[in-house]
């Protein structure tokens, strides 16, 4: 039957031709759409990783809540003590500390309302590879009072590196505080909101600002994406009973989930498409193809060949196709998706967002088995109704389409 299906399929060049373009291309079309998306993603979320967020963070419950309007109220005053225990972990690459307050920034002309951290700031900038800085340098550990402020501050207030500026705002206690703080450095992270109200200074200084130790969040960073969930398992259940709360990236990045959800929906519509498309293609050169062999089919069923006998050999003639339309799709898709790997692909910055990319397709195994499985089943579906018509015709009928 393999034999006899293998020369059907060799005799009907043009019906076969036609065919294995629609495979092809719909497998090809799947792998490069899902390697372009799951690039999108993966860099998308190694941005908003090594921006701001990191990994995974700590903070005493309520503070993701309620923290923004008062950081003071949750402190964790043994921050130390848990990075520590943080940093031993294999997984953890740099464990951090952050301090938040509020206050005005002023360049002695007018007052900006800033969102400031007080940070490590070399290991902050170990984390931070996708900050960008605009004028100046980084912020160092040895910049007792130097401040690193965001592109929407500096254009708010025209500040460039050098000049100096007066921080204002309030002690964990309620009492004013300010200090003078000299401009070391503009950044653009991956939020174009974080950069309109973002100032950062070393954690001693904040900490001497606000009259009070400790951290509002630890922050870690791993070696590897992969182990963020195993991390966060490994920590709740030591840490959540203490009073603490532990969140990961996804968690914290609203924008970064909901793009996940907008862009699955997108590519599981496209998969549909794609599917209907080379379901539609097949049915009608496979219907096309039995329809004009009614007669070749009547003339097996009367040399006593059953109709299940005819219906398997349609069904393996497309089998065949399908199969070896989904392997050439698989390898020019695959081929495709390195090309243009090695070209890249310009894309403009996200919506809210300062910084531009260069997207890639990623080669996944778990995208090329889709594409490859609804090559060969798109294909198998199609023949079935075709199949069955023509292994139910009556044989007298189908013996007049050779007159």
């Amino acid at each position: 039957m393999f034999k006899l299906a293998l020369r059907n399929i060799l005799r009907q060049k043009s019906r076969t031709s036609m065919t294995l373009a629609a495979i092809v291309f719909g497998v090809s079309g799947l792998i490069l759409t899902g390697g372009f998306v799951a690039d999108v993603l993966t860099q998308l979320g190694e941005a908003t990783i090594h921006s701001q967020l990191g990994h995974v963070q700590v903070f005493k419950q309520g503070f993701y809540e309620k923290g923004s309007r008062s950081p003071e109220k949750y402190v964790i005053e043994d921050a130390d003590q848990i990075a520590r225990f943080a940093a031993k972990m294999p997984e953890a690459d740099t464990v951090l500390q952050r301090i938040r307050f509020a206050g005005l920034l002023n360049n002695g002309k007018a007052d900006w309302a800033i969102v400031g951290e007080g940070v490590e700031p070399d290991k902050e900038n170990h984390l931070g590879t996708f900050v960008r800085i605009t004028a100046g340098r980084q912020l160092k550990d040895e910049d007792a009072s130097g401040v690193l402020i965001g592109d929407g501050v500096a254009k708010a207030l025209a500040l460039e590196p050098g000049d100096t500026v007066t921080l204002i705002m309030n002690t964990a206690d309620g009492a004013l505080n300010t200090t003078e703080l000299n401009v070391v450095g503009v950044f653009q992270s991956f939020s174009k909101d974080f950069d309109t109200r973002a100032v950062r200074i070393p954690i001693a200084a904040a900490r001497e600002l606000l009259a009070r130790d400790g951290a509002n969040s630890i922050v870690l960073l791993l070696h590897r994406t992969s182990d963020t969930a195993l991390v966060k398992d490994l920590l709740v259940p030591r840490l959540q009973s203490l009073g603490f709360d532990i969140r990961d990236w996804v968690e914290l990045s609203d924008f970064y989930a909901k793009t996940v959800e907008l862009y699955r929906t997108q590519f599981g519509v496209l998969q549909w498409i794609v599917l209907i498309m080379v379901l539609l293609s097949v049915f009608n050169t496979v219907n096309m193809s039995v329809f004009e062999r009614v007669g070749e089919f009547g003339t097996l069923m009367a040399l006593g060949n059953t109709r299940g006998y005819v219906f398997r050999l349609v069904m393996v003639e497309n089998a065949m196709l399908g199969l070896f339309g989904a392997v050439v799709g698989v390898v020019l898709g695959t081929l495709a998706a390195l090309a243009i790997s090695e070209v890249g692909i310009p894309m403009p910055p996200p919506p809210n967002s300062n910084v531009a990319y260069t997207a890639t397709v990623r080669v996944l195994p778990n995208t090329v088995f889709l594409a490859f499985g609804v090559g060969l089943i798109a294909t198998l579906v199609a023949a079935l109704l075709p199949a069955h018509r023509v292994s139910r015709t009556p044989i007298v009928d189908a013996l007049r389409y050779n007159i």
